[in-house]
């Protein structure tokens, strides 16, 4: 027996002007405004610039300022180049390459949507039919269910930070929700169309990350094909065309790659190589990392999706359950097996786990339901209360232990008041109120009220954060100042500087202060970038006798990193 029942009035859709709002304020913030964070999100932000301001070797060999990147794919950086180019001229090369952020993050809310909306509408998905009629109708159901899955993918911790930065990983996630869909679509009609658009989805896939996470979905869907019971020869012949195309879109970019050879490099090697890293037997401490981020990375999609296989067990062979599980489970033996998974990894794992999600929230007591929301309720709202409580203590000095807190981890940081950070912010805090009061004073009985609270609750916090302590975070993680630094320090007439920084570091200083970074050749220059530790011996570095120092900078926020600028010696006449 199905596990649902459900009247009409539970599936009013969420107001459409609402929907696209709550996207909005999710995305937004966070792009607009902030500078490249010292981690990957600069990395992948100086191969994008590299390759908008460079020559075409470059859009084939990535690279940041010369430095090779030799993991991964191209496609995202393909993306926000393409978006430098385009728009960089009105809106600065920082905001034109996350024109391609938003693009991707819509991409995948409107994948993940579909993939649901057509489940929920199938006649297997729906709930009982009442004694006395009522029951919804199939589109609205799917509708309904939808949205939930949407607000849940928008509530899950994991994605907040990551669906912001212009790294390969958001678009990895929002291409495999794409898949997701395709796959839906083939399932519910199989033929040679729709198994060419699922080929598409996967070439790009494989354009992005590689061709280890499309060949374990191919193996997800064939295994989706054995548990619906499809013939098993048309199957083949359906996956097999599709994989051909997948192979097709990747020789897009592998073939030039491979023929040309830029900067006499290789490539379609390298790329290969990194792909066979990925795979391993896995180790124990993975495991252990797996479950122990996973705990709140997934928050709140793992409670609801767990519940929906309890709920759905006696109905395992069902499209609606088969699909998505099945994702789960083969992005879940990708994390396992790599050798070295990074949180970056588990964003495959959202698409799919949002869907289960969805129908486990169908199933769930209308008690629980409210223990959520009252739990949602009290932890964000003490959350957003902290979160004024230190910005007014780090303005005021008042109470006086907040604001030491936060002052001492950004050191020489002088707060200002931005009076447009600051109406925002209270904007966003009376539009959270609103909803509360709108859930906790008309208790409607639709079917996505015990995720709209948590949604809500965790986009107030990020545009808080992005809003009131954006000038903190860029004091904390930018290297604009000390890259501006160094460069007033490079002697004149300079174009070739060698360097040991980080591909996050390199990005920086070549973008902020317009560092002449020596090329992919990697050739000994005249002037020397090195950087190393104050504190830690084993990584303090002297370049030798030879060399001149120039300048010596760091970061105000941190104590520990060191820049220092050398020049080489003329040699001694004799």
């Amino acid at each position: 027996m199905k596990p649902v029942r459900l009247p009409a009035a539970a599936t009013r859709t969420l107001p459409r002007w609402a929907f696209f709002a709550l996207g909005l304020l999710y995305i937004l913030p966070g792009l607009i405004g902030r500078e490249p964070w010292k981690n990957d999100d600069a990395a992948s932000f100086g191969v994008m610039w590299t390759m908008a301001h460079g020559a075409w070797q470059d859009w084939l060999w990535p690279n940041i300022a010369g430095l090779s990147v030799t993991d991964e794919g191209p496609l995202a950086f393909w993306l926000g180049a393409l978006g430098i180019k385009l728009s960089g001229w009105a809106l600065g090369d920082v905001l034109g390459a996350r024109v391609a952020t938003l693009a991707i993050f819509l991409l995948g809310v409107m994948s993940l949507w579909y993939a649901t909306f057509n489940l929920g509408r199938r006649p297997e998905a729906q709930p009982l039919r009442l004694a006395f009629g009522g029951q919804p109708e199939p589109d609205d159901f799917g509708r309904t269910l939808a949205d939930a899955a949407v607000l849940i993918y928008l509530g899950c911790l994991g994605l907040l930070v990551h669906s912001h930065e212009t790294t390969a990983e958001p678009l990895q996630a929002s291409l495999l929700a794409l898949s997701l869909y395709r796959s839906v679509r083939y399932m519910e009609l199989p033929s040679l169309r729709n198994a060419a658009l699922t080929g598409l989805a996967l070439g790009l896939l494989t354009l992005t990350r590689g061709w280890v996470v499309p060949a374990a979905l191919v193996l997800a869907l064939f295994a989706c094909t054995r548990f619906l019971a499809m013939p098993a020869t048309r199957s083949l012949r359906d996956l097999g065309f599709a994989v051909a195309l997948a192979a097709a879109v990747t020789a897009v970019w592998a073939l030039p790659a491979l023929l040309t050879r830029p900067y006499g490099q290789a490539p379609l090697a390298a790329w290969l190589a990194w792909n066979q890293a990925q795979l391993g037997l896995g180790s124990l401490d993975g495991v252990r990392t797996f479950f122990r981020v996973g705990v709140w990375f997934f928050w709140p999609a793992w409670p609801f999706a767990a519940w929906a296989v309890w709920a759905w067990r006696r109905q395992s062979n069902l499209l609606h359950i088969v699909v998505p599980a099945t994702f789960v489970s083969a992005a879940t033996l990708l994390v396992l097996l790599n050798p070295a998974p990074d949180q970056g990894h588990l964003l495959m794992l959202l698409p799919p786990l949002a869907i289960m999600a969805a129908f486990g929230l169908l199933t769930m007591k209308r008690g629980a339901i409210n223990a959520i929301d009252w739990f949602s309720v009290m932890v964000l709202t003490l959350c957003a209360a902290v979160v004024w409580l230190f910005y007014y203590a780090q303005l005021t000095g008042w109470p006086a232990k907040p604001a030491h807190n936060v002052l001492k981890l950004i050191p020489g940081f002088a707060p200002q008041v931005n009076w447009l950070s600051l109406l925002v912010g209270l904007c966003a805090t009376a539009g959270w109120f609103v909803l509360v009061h709108w859930r906790l004073s008309r208790r409607p009985a639709v079917l996505w009220r015990a995720v709209v609270l948590s949604s809500g609750g965790l986009i107030l916090i990020w545009i808080l954060l992005m809003t009131l302590f954006l000038p903190n975070v860029n004091y904390s993680k930018s290297y604009a100042t000390v890259a501006r630094q160094a460069a007033a320090a490079l002697p004149p007439g300079i174009d070739c500087v060698q360097s040991n920084a980080t591909p996050a570091q390199r990005a920086s200083f070549a973008f902020f202060g317009g560092i002449p970074f020596n090329g992919v050749d990697n050739r000994d220059c005249q002037v020397m970038l090195l950087q190393d530790s104050i504190k830690v011996r084993a990584r303090q570095q002297q370049p030798g006798p030879d060399w001149q120092l120039l300048w010596e900078g760091q970061r105000a926020s941190d104590r520990s990193e060191r820049f220092r600028l050398f020049q080489r010696r003329p040699p001694a006449r004799h």
